[in-house]
């Protein structure tokens, strides 16, 4: 039986050194054992195995949550581009989704994603397209108002060029702004991913207008070697 995630960052707890090697094998890259190795001794990785999540992604949004404290108890949340289903799993307990806390208001928690996602007990998911004409509309309607925290771990399919895959990544981050600013309640909160590379300018400009305050995190979950980092803006202003 699965462990069920709790969405608690448990980090330091029972982790331990592991040093697994990967032999090369033939008609596989060098640059695919590489990931295989880095992969087997990520410690994230191991975690989410261990936890019940679907992966290492989940352990950023905990991070940025324990900082920002966005996912409150009663809180609607849409979660972007949400397969496999990591924020999610970190949600549901954070926002109270299946009414588990006494006393604690009952949150919503709407994945919307292209592909088809498995289950997620207390999260209800939609295969949609966010970009689409009437999207917002959708999503509003689901929820039955508007939303409290919209948050994006989206990235678009690697190229294999830096630039490209920069300004690839920041056109989907600016279209998940944009439809959160549809769709957000006055006070909301924005939580996106970034690629740090010199276009997220104009997105820091964007977001400093319809919101009090933003910030830019990279979690300790979050590979060094990654250029990613993740904005988070609060307080919008509507």
């Amino acid at each position: 039986m699965a462990k069920k995630p709790t969405g608690k960052n448990t980090s330091g707890r029972g982790q331990r050194d592991l040093t697994i090697k990967v032999k090369s094998a033939r008609g596989r890259k060098l640059s695919s054992t590489r990931w295989l190795q880095r992969q087997l001794n990520d410690p994230y990785v191991l975690r989410a195995k261990a936890e019940g999540y679907r992966g290492r992604a989940a352990f950023k949004i905990m991070e940025l949550d324990d900082k920002y404290r966005f996912l409150v108890p009663g809180a609607r949340v849409v979660d972007l581009g949400c397969a496999p289903g990591g924020w999610c799993q970190v949600a549901v307990p954070r926002v109270n989704a299946l009414g588990e806390k006494a006393g604690k208001k009952v949150g919503t928690i709407l994945g919307v994603d292209l592909q088809e996602v498995e289950p997620i007990a207390g999260a209800e998911i939609h295969q949609l397209d966010f970009m689409e004409d009437d999207a917002d509309l959708k999503v509003k309607d689901w929820l039955g108002g508007q939303a409290d925290v919209v948050m994006s771990d989206m990235a678009a399919a690697s190229s294999g060029h830096k630039q490209t895959d920069h300004l690839r990544i920041m056109a989907l981050c600016e279209a998940a702004a944009y439809f959160a600013f549809d769709v957000l309640e006055e006070g909301g909160t924005f939580v996106a991913k970034v690629l740090a590379g010199g276009a997220e300018g104009e997105l820091q400009k964007l977001l400093k207008q319809k919101f009090t305050k933003v910030a830019n995190v990279k979690p300790p979950s979050s590979r060094s070697d990654s250029s990613e980092k993740f904005v988070v803006a609060t307080g919008f202003r509507g």
